[in-house]
């Protein structure tokens, strides 16, 4: 059977890593960086004008997140948002003589993991809860990981590189019910295109967020930090955002973000709808072929995520041969790119290092479709079977 040609513009399926800036999105920036770019810190009309966008964006995300607009702190992304939550979080109530103890997972993303783990250079203790063989953290596993002395709880929303899905929900419950006097944080960096966020649904103290994750612009990011929340600001310098982050706004970042955020929206469930059908196709045709499985949870993941395994070939060959056919993939985290070894997310769920060593992350858009699936089930086993007639013994 003939090969499919390459097609003339590249299948993207790495949305995890990123996606395309909308166009009503850039539509909203534009004005802002073409008429309304003066400071917003700044007095005179262009100052007051920006003012006037910013405050205008920080409304518009908190009506789609439901709290109020002074809870949230406009940064560069998803990685400040988590330092700051995190950091910032746990020194203040430190300060406060409300403990040096911090708990986490093993499956966090580096922005949250290594944050923790850097911070017992600062005289924090660090826990680290484990996961299950799904890449999924057990509610009583972190509750009976709490202390006297913790401070701080940090579960992600989803995990990026095999899309399980975390009972954080349940988590805050169980905290409330418990009379926890500990603060949760969530990393929601992947969730916004898949799950609709209601801060007091949700259950969480603060929450981070990443406009470039969800059809926005790269550089701005979000972190909700509930009314009451002690926050020691950990970028000095000016007074901005409310003395919790300090350098001149990204106006035109925070505008992007809010339209982001509202475009997602208008037509979330008929996207995840579809999405999830090619998903499951995807997902369906690959776990057909032999020495491939299934990475992450098969039921609690995100709609738009597929993660395999493939025994006895390096995912990285696999990479370059599917981008030679024009399709675009990861192998786990895009800031793990390159790492030829077991992600550190693989080896918490005990998966053999063989099969790890395979892994490759599909992750659709809403742009996706069944001819973007077909030819990835066209290429794939063909490539797999050919790595592995390579590297066979001689």
């Amino acid at each position: 059977m003939t090969e499919a040609p390459v097609p003339s513009k590249p299948i993207y399926l790495d949305h995890s890593a990123t996606t395309p800036i909308a166009q009503p999105v850039l539509d909203a920036m534009r004005p802002v960086l073409l008429e309304q770019y003066g400071n917003a810190s700044a007095s005179h009309a262009l100052g007051r004008s920006a003012r006037a966008a910013l405050e205008g964006a920080r409304s518009a995300c908190a009506a789609e997140l439901g709290c109020a607009p002074h809870e949230l702190v406009f940064t560069s992304g998803g990685s400040e948002s988590d330092n700051l939550a995190v950091r910032g979080a746990a020194a203040e109530m430190r300060k406060r003589g409300r403990g040096h103890h911090v708990v986490t997972t093993a499956i966090e993303h580096e922005a949250v993991l290594h944050t923790a783990r850097d911070m017992e250079n600062d005289g924090f203790s660090l826990t680290v809860v484990g996961v299950d063989q799904y890449g999924c953290v057990g509610v009583e596993e972190v509750l009976r990981a709490i202390r006297p002395e913790t401070s701080l709880v940090s579960v992600m929303l989803a995990n990026n590189e095999v899309g399980s899905l975390q009972p954080v929900r349940a988590l805050a419950a169980a905290l409330r019910d418990g009379g926890h006097d500990v603060l949760l944080h969530t990393d929601a960096v992947q969730t916004p295109l898949w799950t609709a966020l209601d801060m007091d649904e949700l259950g969480v103290d603060m929450l981070s967020l990443s406009a470039h994750k969800f059809y926005g612009p790269k550089g701005v990011g979000l972190l909700y930090a509930r009314d009451g929340v002690p926050l020691r600001a950990v970028q000095t310098g000016g007074g901005q955002e409310r003395g919790r982050r300090a350098g001149t706004e990204n106006v035109a970042g925070a505008v992007g973000l809010a339209a982001a955020l509202r475009w997602v929206a208008q037509d979330r469930d008929s996207v995840i709808q579809r999405v999830t059908e090619l998903r499951d196709r995807l997902l369906a045709g690959l776990l057909a072929l032999p020495g491939v499985a299934l990475s992450g949870h098969p039921v609690r993941r995100m709609p738009h995520h597929a993660s395999i395994t493939v025994e006895g070939v390096a995912a990285d060959l696999l990479l370059l041969g599917l981008d030679m056919r024009g399709i675009c993939a990861s192998s786990g985290a895009a800031c793990a790119a390159g790492i030829v070894e077991p992600s550190y997310v693989l080896e918490a769920m005990n998966l053999p290092a063989d099969a790890a060593r395979g892994a490759l992350r599909f992750t659709l858009g809403r742009d996706s479709t069944g001819s973007d699936i077909d030819h990835v089930l066209d290429v794939l086993p063909r490539l797999i079977e050919a790595s592995r007639r390579a590297s066979a013994p001689r």
